[in-house]
């Protein structure tokens, strides 16, 4: 009887114990047979250009180089057929979009999604695109992520590099007063006194996280 072909899956994601979980998960199914494990985002694109790949389980933040999405965008740009699931525990309100424009397959939330991952692995390969209806919420001060317009969210993401008005103002085309009104608004629903304060929280919280700052 011949042998079935395992499904062969590519592991990215520079936390040692998150990459572990994942090997472990593709090592106990027999459907699935893990043929690297990757630290970071940038060698993703050539592994999958020199060796067979067929599915990539990829984080999005890393510490240095490129990000997940970006690795992402490459892979599919290179070999299309390749299918992606963005695996994540941030809940930054642009990863969805992004990864939804790149043609990136599946995204699962390690925390919060209801779905084991192998799950979501078997429908993605089955040709099913698995997206959760929305981030998580989470509590920023008074505030929930939901309380946030798409604007106050730019700003805010732009506030964690540590932008002044002007800079954020000069990146988002917005005039410097336009700016100052949109952050005393952010400050007065989530109730932080300070900037910083409301940036150093939001970046911790993981609500926006600038690419910069992703890297940093």
């Amino acid at each position: 009887m011949e042998e079935t072909k395992k499904i062969k899956v590519l592991v990215v994601d520079d936390q040692q114990m998150s990459r572990q979980l994942f090997e472990m998960y593709v090592k106990s199914s027999e459907k699935y047979e893990l043929v690297y494990s990757l630290g970071n985002a940038m060698s993703a694109d050539l592994y999958c250009q020199q060796r067979p790949v067929d599915l990539v389980l990829m984080d999005v933040l890393m510490k240095e180089g490129i990000d997940g999405l970006e690795a992402a965008a490459r892979i599919k740009k290179n070999q299309p057929g390749i299918k992606i699931i963005i695996v994540t525990s941030m809940p930054e309100v642009s990863y969805l979009k992004r990864a939804r424009e790149i043609g990136v397959d599946s995204f699962w939330y390690k925390e919060t999604s209801r779905e084991p991952i192998l799950e979501i692995m078997d429908r993605t390969i089955a040709g099913e695109h698995i997206y959760p209806d929305q981030t998580p919420t989470l509590q920023l001060g008074y505030a929930l992520s939901t309380d946030f317009t798409e604007r106050e969210l730019d700003i805010l993401r732009e506030m964690t590099t540590g932008a002044s008005n002007a800079e954020i103002a000069d990146t988002l085309h917005l005039s410097p007063n336009t700016v100052r009104n949109y952050i005393q608004q952010l400050m007065s629903k989530t109730g932080y006194k300070s900037r910083t304060e409301l940036a150093v929280n939001a970046r911790v919280k993981g609500l926006v996280i600038s690419r910069e700052a992703g890297k940093s």
